[in-house]
């Protein structure tokens, strides 16, 4: 990218997050070629307005209503920043005309609809969010096909497959590739007694070894159902099989996925544990720009372990594949029941041993497979919600 080229529009949907904030120091990195003309957050006012004097965007979204208009009230000094509130606030952020590159990085089921949004809109679409394709995959890689948008992921495993993959290719069969190879860093219990799991802290689950996370997907890290929904994502995005894509525990965490092609090559992305390297990389496609990343010294790694999984220590593994198998339906349940639990692990109302217990009583709880649309996936979801919360009252004594 020339120093000329005029710079371009990016709305950060959950700016104040970690990936929000890696974001922000890439384009501060390069203010020539970027302009965060949007961003979005919750209810974090102190942290909005930082960001918004800093880089004073035309627009902020904040999904809680009360928390918008604080924000409005502290920023009526800053002209031209537009304050909005809740979904639709979002949906305006995701689709503004301001912005041609949209970064989807809030966590959970609040980032589908606007996510959908900027698919719809034809925007360049950096995914993070793991809850759109795992909840509603389908229909998002639709839409993507109809408006012409580019969905790029910045979750580090699926933009390493990315980058080893040829841009030329329509399907993987097209590019020769046999399987998909996720990494996995085994999280903070990959050595721990699985008889001492019971006792799990809160604390001691935030723990990640290697990345820096916000607390929920850090403890998706320590069960590892950050990778089964990053398994069922992988399928979605990349057109692949269950049957293709197998995971590897990989305690450095400095290769970050494999592609096996069916001539017998395997290429793998490399690089130090840093999400601004997969977000430089999805920016600046299929140009590559500094990070503020180091490059990776192998001579200091020493060493690159790898392992398969361990089924008894790790069950929300084998839950997300079996959610995979059975549709649509079964992945909505298993978002939302792994966010209910997971909350209430957070929260001192479930242990950590019992959080794939919850999971695994709701799926079981639920059947019928909810149309393709997005009301109907999320009012699914919500559902899935209930049961796992009904399900809390049993596991949670």
């Amino acid at each position: 990218m020339t120093d000329s080229a005029a710079a371009r529009g990016v709305a950060i949907l959950g700016a104040t997050g970690s990936i929000g904030t890696s974001t922000l120091d890439v384009i501060a990195r390069h203010p020539s070629h970027y302009r965060a003309t949007a961003l979005s957050a919750c209810r974090d006012v102190d942290g909005m307005e930082a960001l918004c004097r800093r880089f004073q965007p035309d627009l902020a979204a904040m999904a809680d209503a009360g928390a918008a208009a604080a924000l409005h009230a502290r920023l009526a000094d800053l002209d031209g920043v537009d304050v909005l509130s809740g979904e639709a606030g979002l949906v305006a952020a995701a689709s503004m005309s301001g912005a041609d590159t949209v970064v989807a990085g809030i966590v959970g089921a609040a980032g589908l609809a606007p996510c959908l949004a900027a698919v719809e809109a034809g925007k360049r679409v950096l995914v993070a969010n793991k809850e759109a394709l795992v909840v509603a995959g389908d229909l998002i890689m639709s839409a993507a096909r109809r408006s012409g948008a580019r969905l790029l992921p910045i979750d580090s495993e699926h933009n390493a497959i990315f980058q080893c993959l040829p841009p030329q290719a329509a399907t993987l069969d097209d590019a020769g590739v046999e399987r998909l190879v996720l990494t996995a860093s085994g999280g903070p219990f990959r050595d721990r007694d699985p008889a001492t799991l019971a006792s799990v802290t809160v604390e001691e689950a935030c723990a990640h070894p290697n990345w820096s996370m916000g607390r929920k997907i850090s403890v998706d890290s320590a069960t590892m159902m950050n990778k089964g929904l990053e398994l069922i994502e992988a399928c979605r995005f990349f057109g692949a099989s269950a049957g293709q894509v197998d995971v590897l525990v990989h305690p450095q965490s400095l290769v970050h996925a494999l592609v096996q092609y069916r001539d017998g090559s395997t290429l793998a992305q490399m690089g130090n544990p840093d999400m601004r390297t997969p977000i430089a990389n999805a920016l600046a496609w299929p140009e590559r720009i500094a990070a503020g990343v180091k490059p990776l010294d192998l001579l200091a790694a020493g060493r690159l372990d790898f392992s398969a999984p361990d089924g008894g220590r790790f069950p929300c593994l084998a839950l997300a594949r079996a959610a995979l198998d059975a549709g649509h339906g079964a992945t909505a349940a298993l978002n939302g029941a792994n966010e209910v639990a997971v909350g209430a692990f957070l929260n001192g109302e479930l242990r950590f041993d019992r959080i794939a217990g919850v999971i695994e009583e709701t799926l079981s709880a639920m059947d019928g497979e909810p149309e393709n649309r997005l009301e109907a996936l999320i009012d699914h979801e919500q559902l899935a919600r209930r049961e796992a919360t009904a399900s809390l009252k049993r596991w949670s004594h």
